[in-house]
């Protein structure tokens, strides 16, 4: 599945730019999540996809087939595409069975009876296929419009926030049934989401919008170890950023001297010149606590003063005071109790990312 140059403009005052000029290709039977904030574009690229809005401009191509370009659009019916709402908009008066039947109509009765139970085998609903919609869980509803949607073997599945009306303890499990269902399915699918773990536990790659534009596309590994910008480094999970000291680079490598110390960085690639201020990103669990034992002494490592500690279970997020720089911290509870007023000192695990510093910053 591919989609060149497409853009969207909705009419307004001023105009709403959807869409501005997006590049996307998505591997056969790989899980490709879109993610970005409320008004990048992500509801906008679904219905291009799916065939209910029309680009301005651009090609998309569906499981090999010219689907939009200008002067042709093939409707959503011909697309051969399947879509998993946000809340499953079951048939209510149909039972489980039923409604995973819904797109085989024009198949012989015996081989629709067949593709249901497969279907219904692969989502773990077999024995469920007389209940009502209302007789299941939001969990088992939204796994019958998974199979009513891969039931007639499209050649993507569009899943739109699909869990984003379940309670988050019902979230995780769920996900990873999904992502194992569409696998064994060997099915292309589309995940739409505002949800960055979600997007980085489930997705094959992650595609961030922001403003219309694709701003990275990458493993998911990638898009949260090397973000693209600042922004990226701020909107997938928490990040630390801090004014350095670039003391040159080479090969894709740099050494930057920050509060935290002299650090090993990757620079963006969008890079700083080589020598020269820069921002320093870092997850907050490389922030971490030097022990005696460490790597080096105790006391050639930079000092934190804790400020604020937030015991989340599993986990404390320490906020910490570092020559007059904050920065947080998240660490295992299993490390020891922590204090306000602690003076601790403090290491960075594994390398940072260097961006160019804005200039109009202090």
């Amino acid at each position: 599945m591919a989609l060149e140059g497409v853009s969207r403009t909705f009419a307004a005052d001023p105009p709403a730019v959807a869409l501005d000029g997006v590049d996307l290709a998505v591997a056969a039977g790989s899980l490709t999540a879109v993610l970005g904030p409320s008004g990048s574009g992500k509801s906008t690229l679904l219905g291009v996809l799916a065939g209910t809005v029309r680009p301005d401009s651009g090609t998309v191509h569906v499981g090999g087939r010219e689907v939009d370009a200008p002067g042709r659009h093939v409707p959503p019916e011909h697309r051969r595409v399947g879509l998993v709402p946000q809340d499953g908009t079951l048939f209510p008066h149909l039972d489980v069975a039923g409604n995973v039947a819904f797109g085989l109509s024009g198949r012989p009765r015996s081989q629709r009876r067949e593709r249901v139970a497969e279907m219904l085998e692969l989502v773990g609903l077999a024995s469920l296929s007389s209940r009502r919609p209302d007789e299941l869980s939001g969990g088992q509803q939204q796994r019958v419009a998974l199979a009513r949607a891969l039931a007639p073997a499209p050649d993507v599945v569009l899943l739109d926030e699909p869990f984003s009306a379940l309670d988050t303890s019902l979230r995780s499990s769920l996900r990873a049934e999904v992502a194992r269902v569409l696998s064994d399915a060997a099915t292309t699918a589309i995940l739409v989401t505002h949800d960055q773990e979600e997007a980085l536990s489930m997705a094959d790659r992650v595609v961030v919008l922001r403003d219309g534009r694709v701003v990275q596309d990458a493993t998911p590994t990638e898009v949260y170890r090397s973000p693209a910008d600042e922004w990226v480094a701020g909107f997938v999970g928490d990040a630390v950023l801090l004014d350095g000291e670039l003391l040159g680079h080479g090969g894709g490598g740099a050494r930057v001297r920050c509060v935290l110390g002299d650090l090993d960085v990757d620079v963006a690639r969008n890079g700083p010149s080589p020598r020269g201020r820069v921002r320093v990103f870092l997850r907050p669990e490389q922030v971490w606590r030097h022990l005696p034992g460490d790597r080096g002494p105790v006391g050639e490592a930079p000092v934190g003063r804790v400020r604020r500690v937030r015991f989340t279970g599993a986990e404390m997020v320490v906020t910490l005071e570092v020559a007059g720089v904050e920065v947080t911290a998240r660490w295992p509870s299993s490390l020891g109790n922590v204090s306000v007023g602690d003076r601790l000192a403090l290491e960075v695990l594994g390398r940072g990312v260097a961006f160019p510093r804005d200039p109009d910053s202090a």
